[in-house]
């Protein structure tokens, strides 16, 4: 058998071989990097992406924070405005009532009752007078009590003042104001 010496194509099949290797190497490393470069860009603009979004429903949020504020303090100022409402309809509902106590008074005082004078807190009313005798007081104390716009009145004091009169007595009487019902008051 003649002597074949393999060891050149051996020794070039294996730097064939070696030179694929690298140059497979080399190629799935700029692949892997260009994979890896794709993939962190893509994930980077997906996070830019979302970030936009966010700041973009920050800024709607606030808008709406904004518009809800507003929203109440509109509320508010129309709770303000509806009480106002409520305390003028109370003021022109009972703006004549005023007048009725006057009306029951003249028409409660007898004669020989002169007041002093006449002071208002809240529902109470306190009236200082000169009366005649103690008989014109008690007089004046039932028709109060006979009347429906007063209520539970106290003789506070009752005192001689003869500077008035030889049986002159000076009075405080305290009592409470009521609104009779309109149904009543229409049928008379």
């Amino acid at each position: 058998m003649a002597k074949i010496n393999l060891l050149n194509w051996r020794e070039e099949y294996r730097q064939e071989k070696k030179k694929d290797f690298i140059t497979h190497t080399l190629v799935v490393c700029v692949l892997a990097g260009l994979i890896a470069f794709a993939w962190v860009y893509l994930l980077n603009q997906t996070i830019d992406e979302q970030n936009s979004r966010n700041n973009l429903l920050k800024g709607e949020i606030a808008i709406l924070d904004k518009q809800v504020d507003e929203i109440k303090e509109l509320k508010r100022k129309r709770e303000e405005l509806i009480s106002r409402m409520q305390v003028i309809q109370d003021l022109q509902g009972t703006r004549p009532v005023i007048v009725r106590y006057f009306d029951e008074f003249v028409r409660a005082i007898p004669d020989g009752v002169f007041m002093l004078s006449m002071a208002r807190n809240a529902k109470a009313i306190t009236l200082e007078g000169i009366a005649e005798s103690n008989s014109r007081v008690a007089s004046l104390m039932r028709n109060i009590d006979n009347s429906e716009w007063f209520d539970e009145s106290n003789l506070k004091s009752v005192t001689a003042d003869p500077g008035y009169g030889e049986n002159a007595v000076k009075f405080s009487i305290v009592l409470n104001t009521v609104i009779p019902n309109t149904e009543d008051n229409n049928n008379k």
